[in-house]
């Protein structure tokens, strides 16, 4: 389920055929899920909630040819690796993975022995690979380590333009998202054409937020449907690790160090988002454009907090034939680019911020609910609810006066 398919259509531009990241021509994604296992959790064993995702900047050599790129960070508390070559260079030289906090070295490395594999015998080379993380443990055996070379390979052959799978799959598996089930999402937006007609395309793995910030089209949607009504994953949390903390307590005598939650509150965790687009902007632009998904963000209700990582990276592929390997083998001393005007950026502008917004709100209405480790239940938001609280502040298909979606 996706919010247009609801009737709900979030901001003013029109998406792209598929209102996806895909969107951009040549950008694939492609994801490996990992669900096994019930009960209690036993760490190495399961239960396993998890799974890496990757986003392909182009159709050719992504390890040969970069793209121009940018980032930024709304709040650090997090990893997305390689952002300071991205930021010195301003370029993007390889696939794009996501997965779980305790995997983002798994993932980074599986990157590097794939560009190694894509160059001849014995070639002399370096990598610096972007992966970004998010804190599936609510759910997942995270200390399992159950991401494996193996599935970035096969998430990389999976790769695909089209229609992208949503919710629970690839990293997004086992991510929580405003204390509903979260995960993947992603959106499009195109610009007019008069404006250049170019395409911002946005993939997220959403997995912050308290329940009472929740909004969505601006409206209130989490106070509306409060946890008393559909219960938080993190309650059961709260509850198994204060029953841990007696029992430590209990072993240790009063001295004892109780170790502190894993989780920040309500309002902790994370979100990685990964921006595209087909219009020829520079590094700089990119970097601009990146920081524009923090408004879509925070027009969900994120308020970027202490606990979160709120990480961005933003790739342009209308600037092709780049400078090979980041210039270390390229023979020519100039190359020519295209870029786009000030006065043509503030669509993109826009598009970025309302792809951000639908991508997370295709995220939680594509998350089926999900039981995880020690009964952890992160439940779905229930489309026909959504649209019933919509309705009431004259938003989407139940509303008196319901926009066209």
């Amino acid at each position: 389920m996706r919010a247009r398919e609801l009737g709900i259509k979030i901001g003013l531009l029109e998406p792209g055929e598929l209102d996806a990241i895909t969107d951009v021509a040549g950008v694939r994604v492609g994801h490996t899920t990992l669900i096994s296992g019930e009960g209690p959790l036993v760490a190495g064993q399961g239960p396993v909630r998890t799974g890496v995702t990757v986003v392909v900047p182009h159709g050719d050599d992504v390890w040969t040819e970069p793209v121009f790129a940018g980032c930024h960070r709304l709040n650090g508390n997090g990893e997305l690796t390689g952002l300071e070559w991205v930021r010195e260079s301003g370029f993007l030289g390889g696939v794009i993975g996501i997965t779980n906090t305790h995997s983002v070295g798994v993932v980074r490395d599986a990157l590097v022995v794939h560009a190694a594999r894509s160059r001849a015998s014995g070639a002399v080379f370096w990598s610096l690979p972007v992966v970004g993380e998010t804190y599936d443990g609510a759910l997942n055996d995270i200390n399992g380590f159950h991401v494996k070379q193996a599935h970035v390979d096969a998430a990389i052959a999976a790769a695909s333009g089209g229609p992208v799978a949503e919710g629970n799959v690839g990293g997004g598996t086992g991510m929580v998202c405003h204390e509903f089930k979260g995960g993947i999402g992603t959106a499009s937006r195109r610009v007019p054409a008069g404006d250049g007609g170019w395409v911002v395309g946005a993939l997220v793995q959403a997995n912050y937020g308290s329940r009472e910030l929740l909004r969505i089209d601006g409206v209130p949607v989490g106070q509306e449907i409060p946890t008393a009504e559909v219960p938080s994953p993190w309650d059961r949390v709260d509850e198994l690790e204060a029953a841990a903390r007696v029992r430590l307590a209990g072993q240790g005598g009063p001295g004892v160090r109780v170790p502190p939650s894993a989780r920040t509150g309500p309002e902790g965790g994370s979100i990685i988002v990964v921006l595209a687009t087909d219009a020829p902007l520079l590094p700089h632009q990119c970097e601009r454009l990146a920081q524009r998904a923090s408004l879509g963000i925070a027009r969900m209700g994120s308020i970027a907090a202490h606990g979160s990582g709120d990480l961005i990276i933003a790739f342009a592929t209308g600037n092709r034939g780049l400078s090979q390997t980041a210039g270390e083998q390229d023979p020519r001393h100039t190359m020519g680019t295209r870029m786009v005007v000030d006065r043509a950026i503030n669509p993109l502008f826009q598009a970025a911020v309302e792809a951000t917004e639908a991508a997370i709100v295709n995220a939680l209405l594509a998350a089926e609910t999900m039981v995880g480790r020690d009964g952890v239940t992160a439940h779905r938001l229930g489309p026909e609810r959504l649209v019933a609280v919509m309705a009431r502040y004259g938003r989407g298909p139940g509303a008196p006066t319901a926009r066209a979606g």
